[in-house]
């Protein structure tokens, strides 16, 4: 295997590992956003917001590693 196909390689499985963490992240977050809001629902707003505002700050995770990924497949290359 060359430096390229290995690099692409690598690069295919830090985003897959990314995205997977992503997901539970995002499982976690909304499982316990919907708990609080079946104990606490007069608080359905805020905690919506708050759980949107986590979701996506978590979604950054794997868009960053993308762009890490392709930056340092570009590198190699």
């Amino acid at each position: 295997m060359d430096l390229s196909a290995a690099s692409a390689v690598g690069m295919a499985i830090a985003a897959g590992l990314a995205a997977t963490g992503a997901a539970i992240g995002n499982g976690i977050a909304t499982s316990k956003a919907i708990e609080g809001i079946a104990r606490q629902p007069e608080l359905r707003g805020r905690l919506l917001t708050l759980m949107l505002i986590s979701v996506g700050l978590i979604e950054t995770v794997p868009l960053i590693a993308i762009v890490i990924a392709f930056l340092l497949l570009g590198y190699i290359r």
